[in-house]
């Protein structure tokens, strides 16, 4: 997983009327999650989007007032109308508990199906993985060449090093159906 650097500066003053202030100064409100107790900071705007403005996971390493933290985003709002970031929640990783991330599924070759006709249905976007936060790649990627026509590729099939899948077993990630023929 790559990490992106971000610095930090606490918060106490908590509610509505002070993350307002603190967005028109270009400062997003964040909070981070699962250390000894939840720590309200603030982050730079711009310094965010490295961060949320990708498919990929990404894990950040916050610097709060000298203390460096790694983490992960959980959840983040946005403005309906601008798509300004509003805020954002991080959880806190560490190195030797597992933790569950949603990645990018990229499929890799063109499938033997396709070349015979079919059509490809990548119905699973994003998988729910479980692993050490020094497994947790930036995406997933799936090898589909060897798929023909009306074949499938289910939760149940794919493996990858260092981490469990918790999708149900037998959801399709990926399809090769032959296209409804014309009279």
């Amino acid at each position: 997983m790559n990490t992106i650097a971000l610095s930090g500066t606490p918060r106490t003053n908590l509610g509505t009327k002070y993350a307002a202030q603190l967005r028109r100064t270009k400062q997003v409100p964040c909070v981070l999650y699962g250390g000894e107790s939840t720590l309200h900071f603030s982050v730079d705007g711009a310094a965010l989007k490295k961060l949320i403005f990708t498919p990929e996971l990404n894990g950040a390493e916050i610097e709060i007032e000298g203390r460096k933290v790694l983490a992960m985003v959980q959840e983040k709002q946005f403005h309906p109308t601008t798509d300004e970031v509003l805020h954002v929640d991080f959880v806190e990783l560490k190195e030797n508990e597992a933790a569950i991330a949603k990645l990018t599924l990229r499929l890799k070759g063109q499938p033997i199906g396709v070349r015979k006709g079919g059509k490809l249905a990548h119905t699973m976007r994003k998988v729910r993985v479980s692993g050490l936060p020094a497994k947790l790649p930036g995406y997933l990627e799936l090898d589909v060449a060897d798929l023909d026509v009306n074949k499938a590729i289910q939760v149940s099939d794919l493996k990858f090093d260092g981490l469990t899948v918790l999708e149900k077993e037998s959801d399709v990630v990926v399809a090769v159906k032959m296209a409804k023929k014309q009279e």
